[in-house]
């Protein structure tokens, strides 16, 4: 399958990339845990159906030191008992505010509390950030329908 776009060919979202990619850095260096990063960035992505984050982020995490165990069972959180309670909160969130129009309210109280439990106003903020820095990333691969398969560890760090 060919990408319907090329985005590093292309002058506009060359331009604009290199802000992106900043802006994924910033959010790397952030103090929310770098496995609950993986961890929401694979399951927005999943929620999305964007392959070429989903094969980015499940390799990321695995180069990472994540286990296979874990990586399978993002899809199924829920009922799976290898997550903490924060990565239960952080996913749990990223749910919510990914399928955002599908609830009235949009994110609920009782999910932000509990959030709000496990981590502090710095990584509720990167958390939020980072969950709507996927959901944009997701688009712009699933429009331009980007090819997954080939991503390298580390490819865009």
């Amino acid at each position: 399958m060919d990408a319907r776009l090329d985005y590093f060919a292309d002058p506009t979202a060359g331009r604009a990339f290199k802000h992106i990619m900043a802006a994924g850095r910033t959010l790397k260096e952030s103090p929310l845990p770098a496995a609950v990063q993986e961890l929401v960035a694979l399951r927005v992505s999943q929620i999305n159906g964007c392959a070429v984050c989903v094969d980015m982020h499940t390799k990321d995490a695995a180069a990472a030191g994540e286990t296979a165990v874990r990586l399978n069972l993002v899809a199924a959180w829920r009922e799976a008992t290898v997550f903490t309670g924060a990565e239960r909160a952080a996913l749990e969130l990223a749910e919510e505010a990914t399928r955002i129009a599908d609830g009235a309210g949009g994110v609920g109280d009782e999910v932000w509390v509990r959030a709000a439990e496990h981590y502090d106003q710095e990584q509720l903020t990167a958390l939020v950030l980072m969950i709507s820095f996927m959901n944009m990333a997701n688009r712009l691969n699933v429009v331009a329908r980007q090819p997954a398969g080939d991503y390298v560890p580390g490819q865009f760090h």
